[in-house]
C-alpha cells in the first residue's frame, strides 16, 4: 500500500513539474535562485539572494533580467537584459541566448507555478523559486 502512494506521489509531482508550451507563461515573474546540482553529484544551497531575475515571456521569446529588491517593495535595475529564444523539439524546451560576446543555452527540466528548474550545456542544473518579497510594515 506505501508504495502505491509512493507512485501516486510522484506521477503527481512529475504532472505539475512537466514543461510544455502551455506552461511557458508560468516563468513569468520574479524568481530567486534556490540551489544548484553540478554533475559530480555536489550541490549549494542559496539561503538569501541579493538579486533576483525577472522573466518576461511572450509566444517562444522572452527576456531575463537582474533585479535588486528593495525594502519598500520596488526593484533596483539596471536597463540590461538577456533576450532568448525557445526552441521546441519533441518534449524539449530549450532557452536560446546571445549576446555580442556569447551564446548559450539552458533546457528547461521542470515548471510549475511556484518552480521551475534549467540545466546548461554543462549539466548544472539550476532550481529557481518564486521569490516573495519582505514586507517591512512601518
Amino acid at each position: 500500500m506505501n508504495r502505491f502512494f509512493f507512485f501516486l506521489s510522484f506521477l503527481l509531482v512529475a504532472a505539475c513539474t512537466t514543461v510544455s508550451k502551455e506552461r511557458l507563461v508560468m516563468l513569468n515573474g520574479y524568481w530567486e535562485i534556490e540551489r544548484v546540482e553540478f554533475p559530480n553529484g555536489g550541490q549549494k544551497e542559496y539561503k538569501m539572494n541579493t538579486t533576483v531575475d525577472f522573466i518576461q515571456v511572450e509566444g517562444l521569446k522572452g527576456y531575463r533580467k537582474k533585479m535588486k529588491p528593495r525594502f519598500d517593495g520596488n526593484y533596483e535595475t539596471s536597463d540590461d537584459a538577456e533576450s532568448f529564444e525557445i526552441a521546441v523539439e519533441e518534449d524539449t524546451y530549450t532557452l536560446n541566448y546571445k549576446n555580442d560576446l556569447s551564446a548559450w543555452k539552458e533546457t528547461l527540466t521542470a515548471i510549475s507555478e511556484d518552480n521551475f528548474s534549467v540545466q546548461n550545456e554543462d549539466g548544472i542544473l539550476y532550481h529557481y523559486k518564486r521569490f516573495e518579497p519582505i514586507k517591512i510594515n512601518p
